[in-house]
């Protein structure tokens, strides 16, 4: 199984999501969009809800281990189906478009929504693979710790409960808060996090030494 950090933001670094309801939008067309059959007239109330279960009929593209919504931009660890490279570009084709059809319509606007094509990162180091994780369900502390990639976060502990409160990404579902567990598939991060406690441990670590995160990373 191949993995792939993908990422796009905002054209000219401008919000992609305005308020709750774009944000549960967005992250019903990871779910909904994540299916090989068309989904031009997606509509939330027509479609199955991430927060419901039973059984999936979708022909899946990717496998999405972890990801993060930000204002301006969102964080997706991926594996394509089959190891098919195709299925990531489909998926994040009908993600984007779609997204952008939406929030266009809603808001009246038109033009480009998005800062160019997705970049996709390939994970080939165990280093990388290692921290990609716990650095995409860190994201939210630009908000709350603007600085803490320079290191400067005077209280870790509560930088991390920061991150609990944060709602619209795949670290609560690992850490025993059910949030949005039909979007992800969990058995391999599950295994390599570890316990709600581990995984604290791991990002106070990489709180106190994002240098050494931000090499393995390998960000600019």
């Amino acid at each position: 199984m191949e993995f792939y950090h993908v990422l796009n933001r905002g054209i000219e670094k401008r919000n992609i999501v305005l308020n709750d309801g774009d944000r549960i939008r967005f992250v019903n067309s990871l779910y909904a969009f994540n299916d090989r059959n068309p989904a031009e007239n997606f509509a939330l109330e027509k479609r199955k809800s991430v927060h419901q279960s039973g059984i999936d009929t979708r022909g899946l593209l990717v496998y999405i281990h972890a990801w993060c919504l930000m204002n301006n931009h969102y964080h997706l660890l991926l594996s394509p189906v089959e190891d098919n490279l195709e299925n990531i570009s489909l998926f994040m084709k009908k993600l984007n478009m779609g997204y952008a059809k939406y929030f266009n319509e809603k808001y009246e606007r038109s033009g480009y929504l998005w800062q160019g094509k997705y970049k996709k990162v390939h994970i080939q180091r165990d280093a990388h693979f290692n921290y990609i994780p716990y650095y995409i369900h860190l994201n939210p502390l630009d908000y709350t710790q603007p600085k803490w990639r320079l290191g400067k976060v005077l209280h870790v502990t509560q930088a991390i409960k920061n991150v609990e409160k944060y709602k619209w990404s795949s670290y609560l579902d690992y850490t025993g808060t059910e949030n949005f567990p039909s979007l992800i598939k969990k058995d391999v991060l599950g295994e390599i996090l570890g316990t709600k406690r581990e995984q604290e441990n791991q990002m106070v670590g990489i709180i106190s030494d994002f240098q050494k995160a931000k090499n393995a990373l390998s960000i600019e």
